[in-house]
């Protein structure tokens, strides 16, 4: 069963930058390609990236393209995002996600 530990979230003021990372166990990583998702108070939980398995090609959201960067190292199966430019609505807990299988999460407060 794919097991995620997440960490890195934190307070930070409007403007600033995060880096999030999510430590994969449980299959093989190198396989798969891996997802961000985030969940803001009373509201769905949403898909924010994607890096593929082996090109590590990426694909991100509207609200978080050019500001969050996804990146992969297979060697310590662990996938980051990195978050600059942080705005209040950014404020959820993120998760990352492999098939079908989410970690518990590491909470992102963007606020002044």
């Amino acid at each position: 069963q794919a097991q995620f530990v997440e960490s890195g979230g934190g307070l930070v003021q409007p403007g600033g930058s995060l880096r999030l990372s999510c430590v994969a166990s449980g299959f093989t990583f190198t396989l798969y390609p891996m997802n961000w998702y985030r969940q803001a108070p009373g509201k769905e939980r949403e898909w924010v990236a994607r890096i593929s398995s082996i090109r590590g090609d990426t694909a991100y959201a509207d609200s978080v393209k050019g500001r969050f960067t996804i990146s992969r190292d297979n060697a310590k199966s662990t996938v980051y995002l990195q978050m600059n430019g942080l705005k209040p609505e950014d404020t959820a807990v993120y998760y990352c996600n492999a098939r079908g299988y989410f970690g518990q999460g590491t909470q992102v407060t963007v606020s002044s």
